[in-house]
């Protein structure tokens, strides 16, 4: 049995992987029965078992009242602590279960949904084709819930957008790519390109339809930023939508939207791709990982791949 030792305030606590993960069960269910019968254990055990994690660490960690479960500020406090612990032992037993030759094993890559149409395809392809035996678990948001993925150990790589989110876990980012932004429009819906120009300006943007992207989209925080550097607000025809339904409403003729070139070019059909005049708009990606542990094996050969492509 795994015990996790700590010492502190002049005495020593020890507590239990197992008890641990029915701590965590009963915090996210707020339910003793659903918790037990999520982590497979007769009720009665799963609640000794609270109890004696309760009496280890000197303080109750659920307020149990008529039923109502909550946590209490000791439960807010280690819930977070407990999270990172089992995902880290989920991490560390995949490590040592992994084959020599990589011919098992799993990585979880976080990614935004632009970097998954533009950039990830080809990629995990030679990946797949490689090391077949390699599960892919892809994850798509946005850089702030990647990063907040990450720090919770619930990813082993994440492609996001830099800047990072300020103040940010302690992660360790290797710059991947550079990338040009265009403006898309369907065919029978020019950009505003003005006259004799074959580019657009920000400031043609101003009053143009523009199709944008959820809230917390980096690519809606950069265009939107881009606009009021150069005095105006945008006009949004439509918005709220991921990659694909964007690109989906351009083509319908809602409107025009900036994108990454990469994503431009991998689903242009039907789309007429314009670029931006200098200096242009452009993003930065970067691979990033947890600073404190080193990825698994196989995440650090799908690492290796991503940099060299």
């Amino acid at each position: 049995m795994v015990r996790l030792d700590s010492i502190g305030n002049g005495y020593r606590t020890t507590m239990q992987f197992q008890q641990l993960q029915y701590f965590v069960a009963v915090a996210e269910t707020r339910h003793f029965t659903r918790a037990a019968d999520l982590v497979h254990v007769a009720q009665p055990s799963l609640s000794q078992q609270i109890k004696a994690l309760e009496r280890e660490l000197g303080a109750d960690l659920f307020l149990r009242a008529r039923g109502n479960i909550t946590l209490t500020d000791a439960g807010e406090a280690l819930l977070p602590l407990a999270r990172r612990i089992l995902a880290d032992a989920d991490t560390a037993r995949h490590e040592v279960q992994e084959l020599v030759q990589l011919r098992s094993g799993r990585v979880r890559l976080g990614a935004t949904p632009s970097v998954c149409t533009g950039l990830l395809p080809d990629v995990l392809r030679a990946f797949h084709d490689r090391y077949p035996g390699i599960r892919l678990l892809i994850e798509e948001g946005g850089s702030h819930d990647l990063v907040r993925e990450l720090a919770r150990g619930a990813l082993d790589l994440a492609l996001v957008v830099l800047p990072l989110p300020s103040p940010s876990p302690a992660l360790t980012t290797v710059e991947l790519l550079r990338e040009d932004l265009v403006v898309v429009s369907s065919p029978e819906s020019p950009a505003p390109t003005g006259p004799g120009r074959r580019t657009v300006r920000i400031p043609d943007l101003e009053g143009a339809p523009l199709v944008m992207f959820r809230h917390g989209y980096d690519l809606r925080e950069l265009t939107v930023a881009a606009c009021r550097a150069e005095g105006f607000e945008p006009d949004f025809a439509v918005e709220g939508g991921e990659m694909d339904a964007v690109l989906g409403f351009v083509r319908a003729g809602l409107g025009v939207a900036v994108v990454p070139r990469m994503v431009a070019t991998r689903s242009g059909r039907g789309l007429r791709v314009t670029p931006l005049a200098r200096p242009g708009l452009h993003r930065t990606i970067a691979l990033a990982h947890r600073s404190d542990v080193a990825p698994p094996r196989a995440a650090r050969e799908l690492q290796r791949m991503l940099l060299e492509r």
